[in-house]
């Protein structure tokens, strides 16, 4: 059994791991590319974002705040203007509104990073599985040398050219996964940092919600009044 799928192994060979790595690298670098783009043109000035949010909202000016929210391509601006969209509706609902927009941001800002984050632990994996490959046919190249002599018994071309390959698919796998390792680390603090933002611009808004809504309640009675009012009321029971 164990030399039925040897011979398989060596005789597909290790060419067909080395194509593999070549089309996933291609992949990785392209997915780097476009998240690198994606980052880049949905980006703002986030403190400036922030500050005339702030001023909107203490103006009272909500149409102002949803314009100026609407006029930036973040996604910090797209979650906080689902919550000044429902602001009318109260706070509860601007909050509600907040989370289920931050939840489609966030998979838009994380698309495509698990291909990345899956390559980048496997490459080495997948490069070693070629390196194995082509070791085992360097051995069963060796074994056919017995007759030879000299220098072709020393360091048999077809063993030294299996063992070559079996080295560069070590070297290609390091090669996909290192740079997709970094791209990932990279990229999950930028969407970290991005889902901060919108933590901190929520709060901003909320902030100001929860205090109209308190200036809005009615101020409760004094002790005095209270007590006046209770001492009424039993006097007139009294009657």
């Amino acid at each position: 059994m164990i030399e039925k799928v040897q011979s398989a192994m060596v005789g597909i060979g290790s060419g067909w791991v080395l194509i593999l790595m070549l089309v996933l690298s291609v992949i990785s670098f392209a997915i780097m590319l476009e998240r690198t783009w994606f980052y880049v043109t949905t980006s703002d000035n986030v403190p400036a974002l922030m500050k005339d949010l702030g001023r909107f909202l203490r103006d009272g000016d909500l149409e102002g705040a949803r314009k100026r929210l609407e006029g930036s391509p973040s996604a910090e601006a797209a979650v906080v203007l689902a919550g000044v969209v429902e602001a009318r509706h109260g706070a509860d609902a601007a909050e509600e509104a907040m989370l289920g927009a931050s939840e489609l941001q966030k998979q838009r800002l994380e698309a495509r990073l698990a291909f990345l984050g899956t390559l980048g632990n496997n490459a080495p994996f997948i490069g070693l599985l070629g390196t194995v490959i082509g070791i085992m046919m360097a051995f069963s190249e060796l074994g056919k040398q017995k007759g030879a002599t000299g220098a072709a018994a020393l360091a048999p071309e077809g063993v030294m050219q299996n063992i070559s390959e079996a080295l560069v698919a070590t070297a290609i796998g390091l090669f996909v996964a290192i740079p997709a390792v970094a791209a990932f680390n990279a990229f999950q603090r930028v969407v970290k940092g991005k889902l901060a933002n919108t933590a901190a611009l929520g709060h901003v808004l909320m902030t100001h919600l929860r205090a109209d809504e308190s200036d809005d309640e009615p101020a409760p009675a004094p002790r005095e009044e209270k007590k006046k009012a209770a001492e009424n009321s039993s006097a007139r029971a009294e009657d």
